[in-house]
């Protein structure tokens, strides 16, 4: 049995204040009553008018600035304009709040000194306070004021009030927390954002034939395949095998597009005319918006494409106008089958590409992220540690990013966020990471946004209609082995709009019924895979604030598959998990068969002679046997949700060498002893696979042999034992006999020997053809 894991490393409950103390039971009470209110005051600075002129040219380049005790935010400025019109938000947290009156003013940008033209002034007691869904504050024209207090010209609309981050102005507002940051491009990085995944299709390409290729060497028979081109993407047919300029090839390609389609289909027909030389026969290009999409398996219409060629004409490439090539297809874009971007054991989505084929949804998840505490330093500034965290949830093709909390080891996000459910069997995914695109980071180069860990909680493991509010350790296992980064809150409630589709779910297919009808082969999978998650991380990548390509492999789980010997030490004990209760029934028969407990032994004795004699008992009796373990075991049910085991992981038991092997590239860039030494470790454990593989192919031989007459002493035995035994049983009940085995079988102890029963002797002396074997 597995120690428990570090008190350290456990799922901790908590009980927040959640909704500012409005939530009663487990009911909806309002937008964000999964999360803890945060009192903001908000500065809508919209225009100002008639300004004056300060430059000695006359003219006004005015920007306004929001000071708060020691926080100030700016506007942008305008050049040459003395009505100029910001629209811009500015977010002072409350729990920082710092003085009691807050000063806009409004400035001239200057090369030497800024001038000053006027500014207004409110006494925070006496600013309104608004919670959605009251309708937004109008903002009201205010005089300018001068250092004195004496009226000057010009005029500044505002709005001031006091909210939460329920605030529609929350997520495009300036905030005091990230008064730090300097330039539009570092404070866009820190923006909480909610982004879509593109829209991913299967594109089968059928390559049926081609027609009338003309090769240039006309005295050989052409070796023609076909490769097809849509953006990194590249796939080849094999060589036909008819060899003539009439090939034929009837074999499937298949990609992944994304919606728009920007990148066509190139396919091109080309010969092997030498071992590292191909010559092009002719190309075409396939717009993908006119491609025919299919929603189930009937087959789409096959068509001609003509092929081009370009011939050199005086140095110019030119189209030849004489070439008459075809080639004979049926391309398609799947609608039917959903594309994997995910592993499947933590799909957070298995609707299929098509709408029309989705079904209605059964209930909404609520994801409130509330806080983290205890992150650790993820990279120094000024000579000390620090920490600009984010949060990145995704289920289903919605991605969301919370806010960056700037240089904070316990931040305060209270983000609430839902997304429709239409499976229960289904997994989101929070991360947690480090920007390091802020302070100059992206003229650094290469920086990456540092991971400090991720939560997976699976829908069906959740009570429905229930607020479940824990506290989840982020475990990371580095290559001197897993460590804690801290630990993430979170509320999180599913609620479900229809029980009866809910648990009709649990009778339908896991992947949309095209997996099953027309399935796809284990490479084909892997392959689409790969090009699914490139495609989703390159579009997030290109958003404004963008979701970058470390963030979204670290999401999906990109690299799982690589070989590890940490993870095959633990898949081998989780076997050991399920069949555990196997060996723990035999051993308890072995016990009634060895009579250790007399009382036991003859229970079952009366237990099976009842069985025998009243057969149609049994499945009732093995049913309600198992819905009393049931109901025994729901007083013990989980009242947790699952979450990162350090135990099952082998991650605290595992050698440095395999971690070290564990994180090392593909191909590896380790030393050649190294290399050599685990290659060497490697080929001793498939010895000792290898060596179970053969045995099980013995007994199976074995088995095989009792018919063969390749032993025939040894069939011919078995066949006589067939026939006497088949004479036995036709004439004796069928009840005499499973009684008669039963008592056999569980024997007393003084009718027993040591050495191994006849028939076992005989199955072993059976022929293999290990003898075959060089």
């Amino acid at each position: 049995m597995q120690r428990p894991p570090p008190e350290d490393f456990l799922l901790k409950e908590t009980k927040p204040h959640l909704g500012g103390g409005k939530v009663s039971g487990d009911k909806l009470t309002s937008t964000y009553d999964l999360v803890e209110q945060m009192q903001y005051l908000y500065v809508r600075v919209v225009k100002a008018k008639e300004l004056p002129a300060k430059d000695v040219t006359g003219s006004c380049d005015p920007y306004a600035e929001v000071k708060l005790g020691n926080y100030k935010g700016t506007t942008r400025h305008f050049e040459k304009k003395t009505n100029p019109e910001w629209n811009q938000v500015f977010a002072f947290s409350k729990d920082r709040l710092q003085a009691s009156v807050l000063e806009v003013t409004v400035k001239d940008k200057d090369v030497v000194k800024d001038d000053f033209i006027g500014r207004v002034w409110f006494d925070l007691n006496e600013v309104p306070k608004r919670v959605p869904p009251d309708s937004p504050l109008a903002p009201q024209w205010y005089r300018l004021e001068d250092r004195k207090g004496d009226k000057v010209k010009g005029e500044l609309m505002l709005a001031v009030w006091m909210g939460t981050q329920a605030d529609e102005a929350f997520p495009e507002a300036w905030h005091s927390d990230a008064a730090t940051v300097g330039g539009s491009d570092a404070l866009a990085n820190i923006r909480s954002k909610v982004y879509l995944s593109p829209k991913l299709w299967y594109l089968r390409v059928n390559v049926i034939e081609a027609q009338d290729l003309q090769p240039t060497d006309k005295g050989r028979y052409p070796e023609v395949f076909v490769k097809a081109i849509l953006g990194n993407q590249a796939l080849r047919t094999r060589i036909s095998h008819s060899r003539s300029i009439n090939p034929m090839w009837n074999e499937d390609l298949m990609f992944v597009a994304a919606e728009q389609f920007e990148e066509p289909l190139i396919l091109s027909v080309e010969d092997r005319v030498a071992p590292n030389k191909d010559e092009v026969l002719g190309r075409c290009a396939i717009p993908l918006q006119y491609v025919e999409r299919r929603l189930d398996h009937k087959p789409v219409n096959t068509r001609w494409f003509n092929l081009e060629r370009h011939i050199v004409v005086e140095g110019e490439k030119k189209k030849d106008t004489k070439f008459s090539s075809r080639i004979h297809m049926r391309v398609c874009l799947e609608g039917g089958y959903h594309v994997l971007d995910e592993s499947t054991h933590y799909s957070s989505d298995l609707r299929p590409t098509a709408k029309q084929l989705w079904k209605s949804g059964i209930g909404v998840l609520e994801l409130g992220i509330l806080n983290a505490h205890g992150l650790v330093p993820m990279k120094t500034k000024d000579g000390r540690g620090t920490t600009d965290a984010y949060c990145v949830a995704k289920y289903g093709q919605k991605w969301v990013r919370t806010r960056t909390i700037i240089d904070s080891f316990a931040p305060r996000w209270n983000e609430q966020y839902t997304w429709e459910v239409f499976d229960p069997c289904t997994v989101i995914t929070i991360g947690v990471f480090d920007n390091c695109h802020l302070h100059g980071g992206d003229k650094a180069g290469g920086a990456k946004d540092s991971k400090i860990g991720k939560v997976r909680i699976r829908l069906s493991t959740l009570e429905t209609d229930r607020v479940y509010t824990h506290s989840y350790p982020l475990l990371v296992l580095h290559p001197n082995g897993v460590k804690k980064m801290g630990e993430i809150h979170l509320a999180v409630r599913f609620t479900c709009s229809s029980l009866l589709n809910m648990m009709h779910m649990y009778s339908q297919p896991l992947l949309p019924k095209m997996h099953y009808i027309h399935p796809l082969t284990v490479s084909q999978l892997d392959s689409l895979r790969h090009q699914a998650t490139q495609i989703v991380s390159m579009r997030l990548s290109r958003a404004e604030p963008p979701l970058r390509k470390e963030v979204v492999e670290y999401m999906l789980d990109v690299g799982s598959h690589m070989w590890s010997m940490r993870r095959s030490k633990a898949n081998f004990f989780r076997i050991m998990g399920v069949l555990g209760g196997l060996i723990a029934v035999g051993k308890w028969f072995d016990q009634i068969c060895n009579w250790r407990s007399p009382v036991t032994t003859i229970l079952i004795h009366i237990l099976f002679i009842i069985l025998v004699m009243y057969p149609e008992l049994i499945l009732p009796t093995i049913f309600l046997y198992l819905f009393l373990i049931g109901i025994w075991y729901y007083r013990w049910r989980p009242r947790q949700p699952p979450h990162m085991d350090t135990r099952l992981s082998h991650a605290d038991s595992a050698h440095p060498d395999e971690l070290d092997e564990e994180f090392d590239t593909f191909p590896t860039s380790r030393p050649n002893d190294i290399v050599r030494m685990r290659y060497d470790r490697l080929r001793s454990i498939a010895g000792r696979i290898q060596t179970v593989v053969g045995d099980l192919a013995t007994q199976g031989e074995r088995l095989q042999s009792l018919l063969s007459w390749r032993d025939p002493r040894a069939t011919s035995l078995f066949v006589l034992f067939c026939l006497i035994a088949a004479i036995v049983l036709y004439v004796t009940p069928f009840q005499v006999v499973a009684l008669l085995a039963g008592i056999y079988v569980l024997r007393h102890p003084r009718f027993r020997h040591k050495l191994p029963s006849v028939p076992l002797n005989f199955f072993r002396r059976l022929p293999a053809r290990t003898d075959c074997m060089l």
